[in-house]
C-alpha cells in the first residue's frame, strides 16, 4: 500500500479493516505525518457555548428545536466577554463561540458586538472561531470585519441522500455547501466535518467525505463519532450501538483525513472522550491537534447536550484546562500557549 497516495478502495479497506496490526500501522503513518506538516505541539481553542436557542430540527441533536425537555439559555454578553478574558489571560491562543442555530438581526448584531469586544480585552490577540451554523453571505463578511478569522460549518454528510436522512424537509444539502463557498469568499479560515458511525452511513460513504475536504479545500476537521442523544428521532433508528467501533472508526477517519489531506487543522473532539475516558489522546495520536476545552459557565453547561455522556458538565474552566494539558503531556505532546495555532493548508492556499 503506497500510503502516500491512498485511492478510495484504500481507504475503504482501511476504514473497514479489524486487523489491529493495520489500524496501529496506519495511526503512526498519520502520527508521522502530522509531526512532519503541524507538528507536536496541540492548540486549545477554548469553546463557548453561550446559547442553546436553536431554530434547526435536525433528528440527531439534543437541542434541536422541538427537544421540550432542554431549558433553555443564552448567556449574558458579559459572561461571554468574561469567559474569553479567562482564556486570554491563561494564554489560549483562541477560542471558539458556539451556539445553536440562528440568524435573527438581534443574535447577527449580538454576534458582531460580542467580536468587536473581544478583539479590544484581548488587545487583539485572542484568535475567534465561529461556529454558528448556516448565515447570509453578508452576515459572514460582518463577522470577519467584526473580528472572527475561522468558521466551522459541518456538512455531517457528503452524501446528500444521507443528509436528507437526518433533518426535516426544509433542511438544505445545498445551501450548506453554498455556505461554505460564502466563507471562502468572506476570508475566513474554513472548516467542515462530518458524523461517523451514522445509522445507514457505510465505509465509502466516509471515503467520499475525505475526498469531499480534498475537493472543498478544507483547511480545518471539525468531525467525531455519531453518538446517540435519547430524546432524538435518530435514535430511534438505533439498533445497537458499539462505543468502541464508534470510536475506532472515528480514529481511522482522524488518521486517513490527515494522510489524504497533510497540513490541515483536526480536531479531537470531546465526543471521542464520551465514549472512552482516553478518547482525546487517542486522537491526537491518530494525528489530531486541536483540543477544545469547554469554558462555558458551570450553570448553563447541563443544558448544551448535543449528545449523551457528554464529559467534562461538572468541571469548571480551570479544572478542564489542568485536566487537558496533563494529558497532552502524557503523550509526549505540548500545548501551544499563546499562539493561534493556524491552518498550515489555509497559508498555502491563500498564497498559491
Amino acid at each position: 500500500m503506497d500510503w502516500n497516495n491512498l485511492n478510495r478502495d484504500d481507504i475503504i479497506a482501511l476504514l473497514e479493516t479489524d486487523d489491529e496490526a493495520t489500524e496501529q500501522e496506519l495511526f503512526a503513518r498519520a502520527y508521522e505525518l502530522k509531526l512532519q506538516t503541524v507538528g507536536r505541539k496541540v492548540y486549545f481553542r477554548g469553546i463557548i457555548e453561550f446559547s442553546n436557542v436553536c431554530t434547526k430540527n435536525c433528528f440527531y441533536c439534543g437541542i434541536r428545536r422541538d427537544n421540550t425537555h432542554v431549558q433553555r439559555y443564552t448567556m449574558t454578553e458579559r459572561q461571554v466577554l468574561d469567559a474569553a478574558r479567562w482564556a486570554w489571560e491563561q494564554r489560549y491562543g483562541s477560542i471558539v463561540m458556539q451556539s445553536g442555530e440562528r440568524s435573527d438581526p438581534a443574535f447577527v448584531d449580538m454576534v458582531e458586538r460580542l467580536l468587536r469586544g473581544i478583539k479590544e480585552l484581548s488587545n487583539g490577540e485572542l484568535g475567534i472561531t465561529l461556529s454558528l451554523g448556516e448565515q447570509t453571505a453578508d452576515t459572514y463578511r460582518r463577522w470577519f470585519a467584526a473580528g472572527a478569522h475561522r468558521y466551522l460549518l459541518r456538512i455531517e454528510s457528503s452524501n446528500p441522500a444521507l443528509y436528507a436522512s437526518l433533518h426535516p424537509e426544509d433542511h438544505d444539502w445545498n445551501r450548506r455547501l453554498n455556505c461554505l463557498h460564502d466563507l471562502r469568499e468572506a476570508g475566513y479560515q474554513v472548516g467542515t466535518g462530518v458524523m461517523i458511525g451514522l445509522p445507514g452511513q457505510t465505509a465509502a460513504d466516509l471515503a467520499d467525505d475525505i475526498a469531499f475536504f480534498r475537493a472543498q479545500d478544507i483547511d480545518m476537521i471539525g468531525m467525531g463519532p455519531y453518538v446517540v442523544h435519547h430524546d432524538t428521532p435518530l435514535a430511534a433508528r438505533v439498533q445497537h450501538f458499539d462505543p468502541q467501533r464508534q470510536l475506532h472508526l472515528a480514529l481511522r477517519m482522524i488518521a486517513l483525513t490527515r494522510l489524504v489531506l497533510r497540513d490541515v487543522n483536526i480536531a479531537s473532539t470531546t465526543a471521542l472522550q464520551a465514549l472512552d475516558p482516553q478518547g482525546r489522546e487517542m486522537g491526537l495520536q491518530a494525528g489530531a491537534n486541536i483540543i477544545m476545552p469547554v469554558l462555558t459557565d458551570l450553570e448553563y453547561r447541563g443544558d448544551y447536550l448535543l449528545y449523551d455522556n457528554k464529559p467534562c458538565v461538572d468541571e469548571n474552566a480551570s479544572l478542564c484546562r489542568a485536566c487537558l494539558e496533563r494529558r497532552i503531556l502524557t503523550v509526549g505532546e505540548e500545548v501551544g500557549y499563546g499562539q493561534l495555532g493556524d491552518s498550515p493548508h489555509f497559508f498555502a492556499r491563500r498564497d498559491a
